[in-house]
């Protein structure tokens, strides 16, 4: 059963959703590859409590690695890409490249990047992270503009 609530951050509202009361979706405004609102449940605050709290330390700088038990719906090859996501430090950037490195499987940046982009639970699966080989910031689910202030925000350049 899916349950899900809505919560303010400096990016703006964020949906949270959880599936037998584990996180299983952290969905912003406007977002590519969000799913319709009617997959998201009945709307229930009282299930976000932690997730909230974490979020919350996380915008006021205090958290740099998020400890929320996740249900992660995807195909075998997206859900080792999402894991490999949690992996890079706060602050840091890795390319696509260097995380199918990482799979072991050099040509499957494309692939990665796919996967990547389904990412069902943004900010806490840092997929705002991956950049392109030379740097540059490429696609992201939640925008570009978004994706900057996150990262310059995790580097201390910005603050909320």
């Amino acid at each position: 059963m899916r349950r899900h609530t809505v919560t303010d951050s400096p990016y703006g509202p964020l949906t949270l959703v959880a599936e037998d009361g584990t996180l299983c979706g952290l969905y912003m405004t406007d977002q590519r590859h969000r799913p319709p609102q009617e997959t998201f449940g009945d709307r229930d605050d009282t299930l976000f409590d932690e997730a909230r709290q974490q979020l919350k330390a996380y915008f006021a700088g205090e958290l740099k690695e998020f400890t929320l038990q996740l249900h992660l719906h995807g195909t075998p090859f997206q859900r080792i890409v999402w894991d490999q996501l949690r992996r890079i430090p706060y602050g840091e950037t890795r390319s696509y490249g260097e995380l199918a490195d990482a799979l072991g499987n050099p040509g499957a940046s494309r692939a990665v990047g796919l996967a990547n982009g389904k990412n069902p639970i943004g900010i806490i699966v840092p997929c705002h992270r991956v950049v392109g080989a030379d740097g540059s910031l490429t696609g992201y689910g939640g925008g570009l503009p978004r994706k900057r202030r996150l990262l310059d925000f995790e580097r201390g350049s910005a603050l909320f």
